[in-house]
């Protein structure tokens, strides 16, 4: 296996220890090799996996709608973004 599909919210939620676990999820799959797939947005807790395997190194795909480029949701620093038609 050589990445992991994240499913997460767009949003942080209200208990700081939700941020965290994101940030830990993403962290400890980049420093195991293992990339991260996952819906492609910059916010929320999806965003956090994202940036803290992109800050320890690895490889991070999004996929999001094309739509949700129009609103700025997309992360724009990942190592590859895949626009589809739809959810």
């Amino acid at each position: 296996m050589t990445h992991f599909a994240v499913f997460c919210g767009a949003s942080t939620g209200h208990d700081p220890v939700y941020l965290e676990a994101a940030r830990s999820v993403g962290r400890a799959l980049a420093e195991r090799g293992l990339g991260v797939v996952y819906g492609g947005g910059h916010v929320g807790l999806m965003g956090a996996v994202a940036d803290a395997a992109m800050e320890a190194g690895g490889n991070v795909v999004g996929v999001i709608p094309g739509f949700m480029t129009e609103k700025e949701v997309a992360h724009e620093r990942v190592s590859e973004l895949i626009l589809v038609k739809d959810m």
